[in-house]
């Protein structure tokens, strides 16, 4: 394949993969080689549904998370949890992939029992995504209890000109589907090897269930 042909290939994985999140679809994104080296598989919180959640939790198998944009983190005063851990273990936090987490809180609907359960988990998921749309601490900690079972990420101040991660990747993809700026992550692993699922092994799997692979390379050159 020719490079111009490369470049027609990348354009329209990542046009394919607006229009599915526009419709409430999934998509697999690889980060990149030389970063964590992962496949999420990525989902606008608003149309994540137990059979959602069960997919990840299956096919993936890696932590299921909302990211949400650093607007809606700030409105809502969710920390990054290394700045509020009062705990000898977050003093120092060497990452081999990134300069620092992007884990803030973990949280469950109140309407939730456990908070584990599919239908649990999908329905905090869901009132997530609506609670981006018009980001209200005080209605938030009236909806939502910590800690919980749905990890929340809060993505970096400039987003993907700050940080190249799953978290500001799926974020940008859900601002160009006009989703809410909520959108799930979560990292497929390898069932022999428990490792991250290889790239040809997370395309086989995007062709089999006729969903969109897209590389964090190509999203990157849309969205710079």
């Amino acid at each position: 394949m020719s490079r111009s042909e490369e470049t027609a290939v990348d354009a329209d994985s990542v046009a394919d993969a607006i229009a599915a999140f526009a419709r409430g679809e999934p998509v697999l994104v690889h980060d990149a080689a030389d970063r964590e080296g992962e496949t999420d598989l990525v989902y606008p919180a608003g149309a994540v549904s137990p059979e959602a959640v069960a997919r990840m939790r299956n096919d993936a198998g890696g932590l299921v998370c909302v990211a949400l944009s650093d607007r809606v983190a700030e409105a809502l005063e969710l920390p990054f949890m290394q700045e509020v851990l009062d705990h000898p273990t977050a003093a120092d936090h060497d990452l081999a992939y990134d300069e620092r987490s992007s884990f803030s809180l973990t949280v469950n609907h109140r309407d939730t029992f456990t908070g584990i359960t599919d239908d649990d988990r999908s329905l905090t998921i869901r009132e997530l995504a609506a609670a981006a749309t018009d980001p209200d601490p005080e209605a938030f900690s009236e909806a939502f209890r910590s800690p919980g079972h749905v990890h929340l990420l809060r993505a970096a101040p400039d987003g993907l000109a700050d940080r190249e991660g799953h978290t500001e990747l799926a974020l940008a993809l859900a601002a160009a589907a006009d989703q809410p700026e909520a959108a799930v992550v979560c990292e497929m692993l390898d069932d022999e090897t428990g490792a991250a699922l290889p790239p040809a092994a997370a395309r086989a799997y995007a062709e089999r269930e006729g969903l969109v692979y897209v590389e964090g390379a190509s999203l990157l050159e849309r969205f710079d």
